[in-house]
């Protein structure tokens, strides 16, 4: 495991942990290690899982399916990020939603039940972990919130600048990239692609924004008054 140690240090999960502290929790958590192709499912809705998956390296999705196999994206997921923490802390609790690979990945996967119980050596990084644990849903939940204010925008403009808003916020800059493509951004955002890309072209023409594909730069008028 010793290297994905530079990328597991930048693991919320990990904060404040030692090289050592890190590869003594790996063992006590039994983390294995599990490769999955794009659009691979790496868990579905439905499943019950007892192990939380920590991203090592590609992208994934997690998705919202209804009966139909429509998709919504609830969230990206990146190297370093956990998922499925809240229902691997639930036994029997289905999945309610799927994780799909957004490109080539490999999944660290760590069992829940040896993080809940206190290990036999009395690991002295334990309880780090639960706390990183504690702080990594808490994160979770705020920005689940967060999503929440950008759907419940009232046009498919307002919900594009909340988000990107928010986006520029969370760097601190006012040029960056995002996670999506426009399908993904479209899912996200639960709005049709194509109103998608005529909003973009339209705020691009007023002079609100500037993008490439996935990179944005957001610009000094005021898109207050535009949101219509």
């Amino acid at each position: 495991m010793k290297q994905y140690l530079p990328l597991l240090r930048s693991s919320l999960l990990f904060t404040s942990m030692s090289d050592t502290g890190i590869l003594s929790v790996l063992r006590c958590l039994k983390a294995q290690a599990v490769s999955f192709d794009k659009n691979e499912y790496i868990l579905r809705r439905g499943d019950t899982v007892e192990s939380i998956g920590l991203l090592l390296s590609g992208g994934a999705n997690i998705l919202q399916e209804d009966f139909w196999g429509n998709q919504n994206i609830v969230a990206h997921i990146q190297p370093g990020q956990i998922f499925a923490e809240a229902f691997a802390c639930t036994p029997n609790a289905p999945l309610t939603v799927s994780v799909l690979a957004a490109a080539p990945c490999e999944i660290l996967f760590l069992q829940i039940r040896n993080i809940l119980q206190t290990c036999n050596s009395v690991c002295d990084f334990h309880g780090t972990v639960i706390r990183n644990l504690l702080s990594d849903l808490a994160a979770k939940n705020l920005r689940f919130n967060e999503k929440i204010s950008h759907i419940t925008q009232r046009t498919t403009r307002a919900k594009i600048l909340s988000y990107l808003s928010a986006e520029s916020l969370r760097w601190g800059v006012s040029s960056f990239s995002i996670p999506f493509n426009r399908q993904q951004l479209a899912d996200y955002l639960s709005v049709d692609r194509s109103a998608l890309s005529a909003e973009l072209s339209k705020l691009q023409k007023e002079g609100i924004l500037r993008y490439h594909k996935n990179s944005f730069t957001l610009l000094k008028k005021n898109a207050t008054d535009t949101i219509s």
